[in-house]
């Protein structure tokens, strides 16, 4: 298939070309890396009816500035930032034509945090270790650049494609509640501890980013160190000074601190459309 450009006009606060990551590497110490909200990221690929593990660009608070070489179809999904297509705004969540020198841009943040720019086939990038997410030391670069030319599949938008038509769960971005299955540490808390993790609202601090959350609370911590462990994207960690941190897709694979809970999959993607001042509360799943 042949491949044509989108060129980085200008960058926004953090954009990368992410997939859905690479967990067959693990064992070597690979962080899973990837999309840090799959639903949002899957979204946008299967309106367009790509792969739901397409490279997508990921956009972090405010977003790019994309010129098209060459005509395509695209959608952007998760976070509003109010996108423009050659300065008019253009909706979330719908098929966009675009055409060659057209130029897609982001203004001010509505709701979410993380939005996800799709491309008919996806962003054609150097794949390393069987995907395209971008991870400082794995890939080169850990951000896009200005001047950077994105790859992409040539499509003939004249040709008529079959589109899914999804509906959107709106309490994605609306829900403060984040379910959560209890650690392999979490019994070893005291009763004061564990019921303090359910009744308390958490409030996200600027220590936040693609590796962990961390939060401004901080409750009794009892438990002594374990021995190095296995961790996971949505891991739940209690430092020795009673901080909160929930790893998040560029987390190591494994830790030290006492695991006390395990987000759900959902919950991962719903914390990763907060950001700071934003208050979340723990539940247990049934």
């Amino acid at each position: 298939m042949k491949c044509t450009m989108v060129e980085v006009i200008k960058t926004g606060l953090l954009d990368t070309i992410q997939d859905f990551g690479r967990s067959k590497f693990m064992s070597y110490g690979v962080p899973i890396s990837g999309v840090m909200d799959r639903y949002s990221a899957g979204l946008a690929n299967s309106i367009l009816g790509n792969d739901k593990n397409a490279a997508v660009i990921e956009c972090v608070g405010f977003g790019p500035r994309l010129k098209f070489l060459q005509g395509s179809v695209i959608c952007i999904t998760g976070a509003d930032m109010s996108a423009t297509l050659n300065s008019k705004p253009i909706k979330n969540n719908t098929v966009i034509t675009v055409k060659l020198g057209d130029e897609l841009a982001f203004g001010a943040l509505i709701y979410g945090c993380r939005s996800y720019v799709s491309v008919f086939g996806g962003f054609q990038t150097e794949t390393v270790m069987e995907s395209r997410s971008m991870f400082k030391p794995v890939t080169s670069n850990f951000r896009l650049q200005k001047g950077d030319l994105i790859p992409i599949s040539e499509v003939n938008i004249a040709t008529q494609v079959s589109y899914s038509s999804i509906k959107v769960n709106a309490t994605h971005f609306e829900t403060t509640v984040l379910e959560v299955i209890k650690g392999p540490e979490f019994d070893n808390l005291s009763q004061q501890a564990q019921v303090a993790l359910f009744e308390n609202d958490f409030v996200i601090s600027n220590s936040s980013n693609r590796m962990a959350y961390q939060f401004e609370n901080r409750i009794e911590n009892t438990l002594a160190p374990i021995i190095t462990s296995l961790v996971l994207p949505g891991t739940v960690q209690l430092t020795p000074s009673g901080s909160l941190i929930v790893l998040m897709r560029d987390c190591q694979t494994t830790g030290g601190y006492p695991r006390i809970f395990q987000l759900t999959e959902t919950a991962i993607n719903m914390l990763s459309q907060k950001f700071l001042g934003h208050m979340i509360r723990f539940k247990c799943k049934n």
